[in-house]
């Protein structure tokens, strides 16, 4: 899945940021102590003491982006004698007037990037050079750069300064939902980045978003050493979702499941590597036999060459991309300091801890033992993503495919009903129609994925892979997960009430929901749960998958610090550096719970090409999926979701006390896994 919100006027960043300026190298970067002094003089003089705080707060931050591009100090100082507005009313109307043009800009540039990308993203037949190179194009790369010199960046900066994660964490507690606003207003202007610089970002996330969507294993072309087929001709399988997905659909097979997740281990294995002969991907022409790394042509051993590390250049494409970033962004001059205090807003050392003390937690080993008994024997590492607690795994594959091929021919059939899914989940039609009208379903290229409207009056789009023959059971279950996605989307655009705080804390947050209309999805075919404890089951499957997603989540942490390390790897050192940083990390916390070291199998996951540090997201969704699950018993569920995420974008911590009376925490999944196993 991929969360994408492109609205070009946001850069999350620092307020004390050292800029460099392309257009001048002769003039003073930043203005004179002095100035910065006089400005400040002058204003407190205007509106009195009182206004000191702000005053100052705001005209050192329009101090260090101002450049001497932009004027000289005289300049600046008469700019910010003229443009403060000390009286709250005309703030207020000044942020009202700034939220509908930011939404009008952000709106627009969202709806040109999805039209720019949907020949890319979505299954419109052949693809053409062309449109390769418009999905990499960013209209607005230039927008920031261009408020920048109109001044209008300057005006927000001086009268909405920008508040740190500590102030936010510290008085955020007690500010109105409009000087939440005003601080979210503040954020968008915090660094200045050169457009060349954002478009190298954009066109290297693009590379290797297609290099993704592109990489499916024709599994019908998949052959056991002695010869034999396990899998169905056609079957294509996107790496990694697909395959993932076909491991655990297989433990309800019980003639040839194991077989085949043995065989798809070793292709996810050859991916890893890059062992995997590249004359296989995306190509069914070639039989391939993944144990011995074999290629056949007419039945003959023919000679096949491995893909060339083309996966970790990938992601070394993405890290140089990101290092242009770094000298605009002192104070988080890393990708790592910028999507965890930036982006998610929580340090990535508290998500480090949080991950390691739950995966240290011993209540694992014991859930390992119970699937290592359901399953009469050892655990094998792709047991990670065991399913068999789940209430899909009691029904037949080809059940389930028959229920929603039929439901589903096309992404039109999915879209009609969307609000009959919306009743099913409590929501009252009225309600149901208003969300379900401002979504739309549209056929993905690649694995699904939910792109968010971003200005009212626009619609998002659920991306979902359909096949010819309608949309399968592991379609569906992506779907439903994705269409979770867009009503939080929606809830969190239009019904909250300000602009400036619409969306959610961070993606973990957007997963959450999408978790949750995920484990409804049989509810939503009109099936149940054959289990008779069920919510036994459901407690130790969350927090097995808990745990595979936290492991995953620290390769990919350790992987961009191993980067900034190295930062003139190549791609085989990177290769090398992600196989031995995948094996640490499942020698220090999955070892004890499987019995076997050295695999590599946590570095399969696919968002660690495109998505880049996304992955400690999914974990946070899960976490606040199960506490919000376990605070929704008894209550209304459509009641509830719709008072959650009303709330717009808060910090993390701050929202969730909101939302359900405490911090987020792992404390509540382990407390019911000790309920769970101790009966």
């Amino acid at each position: 899945m991929r969360f994408l919100i492109l609205l070009s006027v946001i850069s999350l960043g620092a307020c004390t940021t050292a800029v460099k300026n392309e257009t001048t190298t002769m003039t003073p970067l930043h203005p004179s102590e002095k100035s910065i002094q006089a400005a400040i003089d002058s204003l407190l003089l205007k509106h009195g003491p009182s206004a000191a705080q702000l005053v100052e707060k705001g005209v050192k931050h329009v101090a260090a982006l101002w450049t001497g591009a932009d004027g000289s100090d005289k300049d600046f100082t008469e700019f910010c004698q003229s443009s403060y507005i000390g009286d709250p009313a005309k703030k207020s109307l000044l942020l009202k007037k700034l939220s509908d043009y930011f939404e009008s800009i952000g709106g627009h540039l969202n709806k040109i990037s999805l039209d720019l990308r949907k020949n890319v993203d979505l299954n419109n037949g052949e693809l053409l050079e062309i449109d390769k190179i418009f999905s990499g194009f960013s209209v607005g790369a230039h927008l920031q750069d261009d408020l920048y010199t109109n001044k209008i960046a300057f005006i927000v900066a001086l009268n909405f300064p920008f508040y740190g994660l500590d102030e936010k964490e510290r008085d955020g507690k007690g500010w109105s939902r409009e000087e939440w606003a005003a601080v979210r207003m503040g954020d968008q202007f915090v660094s200045r980045v050169p457009a060349s610089v954002k478009q190298a970002v954009a066109k290297a996330e693009a590379d290797a978003d297609l290099y993704i969507s592109e990489y499916n294993i024709q599994m019908g072309s998949l052959r056991t050493e002695d010869g034999k087929q396990l899998f169905p001709d056609k079957m294509s399988l996107l790496s990694h979702w697909n395959l993932r997905d076909e491991i655990k659909s297989n433990y309800a097979e019980k003639e040839q499941g194991l077989a085949k997740q043995q065989m798809i281990y070793q292709v996810m294995l050859h991916i890893i590597n890059q062992e995997i002969p590249a004359k296989v991907i995306n190509n069914p022409d070639y039989l391939w036999r993944p144990f011995s790394n074999q290629v056949f042509e007419n039945n003959q051993v023919m000679a096949a060459s491995a893909e060339p590390n083309t996966r970790y250049q990938q992601i070394l494409n993405n890290f140089h991309a990101q290092q242009a970033v770094d000298p605009f962004e002192p104070a988080m001059n890393t990708l790592i300091k910028r999507k965890f205090s930036g982006e998610m807003e929580i340090r990535v050392e508290e998500v480090e801890e949080l991950f390691k003390t739950y995966l240290k937690s011993p209540e694992l080993a014991k859930v390992g033992q119970i699937i290592a008994e359901r399953l009469g024997h050892k655990l094998e590492a792709y047991d990670i993503w065991y399913d068999g607690f789940k209430a899909r795994s009691e029904y037949p594959q080809d059940k389930l495919n028959g229920l929603t091929t039929t439901k589903y021919p096309d992404p039109k059939a999915f879209e009609k009903d969307m609000p009959n899914m919306l009743v099913k989940l409590g929501w009252k039609k009225e309600r149901a129609d208003y969300l379900s009208d401002k979504i739309v379903v549209d056929p993905a290229r690649g694995s699904g994925h939910a792109w968010g409207a971003a200005m009212k009056g626009e619609k998002a789009h659920l991306r979902t892979r359909i096949a010819p023959t309608g949309m399968d059971y592991k379609g569906y279950n992506i779907a439903v997960h994705e269409f979770g996605h867009n009503v939080e989307q929606t809830i969190s655009l239009y019904d909250v009430d300000y602009f400036m705080l619409n969306g959610v804390p961070n993606t973990a947050f957007t997963e959450a929901l999408a978790f949750i209309f995920q484990s409804r999805d049989l509810k939503l075919l009109g099936l149940a749960g054959a289990s008779k404890d069920q919510k036994r089951l459901d407690t130790l499957d969350a927090s097995w998958t808990l745990m595979e997603i936290m492991g995953v989540g620290l390769v990919d942490i350790a992987t961009w610090r191993w980067l900034y390390d190295h930062p003139q790897a190549t791609s085989g050192e990177l290769k090398d550096a992600v196989v031995q940083i995948s094996k640490e990390v499942w020698n220090s916390y999955f070892t004890p719970i499987f019995g076997v070291r050295d695999q590599p199998i946590l570095a399969i996951y696919s968002h660690m090409i495109s998505n880049p540090l996304y992955l400690a997201a999914y974990s946070y969704g899960q976490i606040i999926e199960f506490q919000i699950e376990d605070f929704l018993k008894g209550k209304e569920f459509p009641v509830e979701i719709d008072r959650i995420y009303k709330q717009g974008r808060l910090i993390p911590q701050i929202w969730m006390h909101n939302a359900v009376g405490n911090k987020i925490s792992t404390d509540p999944i382990l407390k019911q896994l000790n309920e769970v196993l101790a009966n």
